[in-house]
């Protein structure tokens, strides 16, 4: 069931589309990219990302990768790129490798909404999962990531449920 403020993010993004594209690094990806990592990440070990750091991040992958651009006015003049998620279609899922979005959107909540949609565009595509990749506990930025439930983690018994806690809100 859909949490109301969801369903906020939902209609407040309504005028955003999903474009997938091939894994293919661009000049307007990475300046949305160095902004984010600036407002967000200036102290983290991406901080320094240069466009050919990027490139390879993109480019290089042995998987089945692509990129979900999220862009506002599509096919209008002001068409522009608010976010992108570097995806990988696994056999029963969709893995949300690293995502981004303009850091001057903030009230769209942004990062929420690409976990929605990709969420739908697994259902979608038929698929069961959802990855959001590595989660460390005690990390203020990656507590969001128990906020979608149900959750597991893994243990040297296998995958198991991870009670929903509460977490601070960074």
């Amino acid at each position: 069931m859909a949490k109301p403020s969801w369903r906020r993010i939902r209609n407040t993004n309504a005028d955003v589309s999903r474009v997938a594209v091939a894994p293919k690094a661009t000049s307007e990806q990475f300046s949305i990219l160095r902004a984010y990592l600036d407002a967000r990440h200036a102290d983290g070990g991406m901080s320094d990302m240069t466009v050919l750091d990027y490139t390879s991040m993109v480019e290089q992958t042995a998987v089945d990768t692509l990129l979900l651009e999220y862009r506002v006015n599509v096919g209008m003049p002001d068409e522009r790129l608010v976010g992108c998620s570097l995806t990988d279609r696994l056999p029963d899922g969709l893995s949300m490798v690293y995502s981004f979005f303009e850091p001057d959107e903030d009230g769209r909540s942004l990062g929420t909404y690409m976990i929605l949609d990709h969420i739908a565009y697994a259902q979608e595509l038929g698929l069961s999962h959802l990855y959001l990749g590595y989660w460390v506990d005690g990390s203020s930025k990656m507590d969001y990531k128990a906020r979608f439930q149900p959750l597991e983690h893994w243990t040297s018994a296998g995958w198991k449920p991870l009670r929903q806690r509460r977490f601070k809100r960074s």
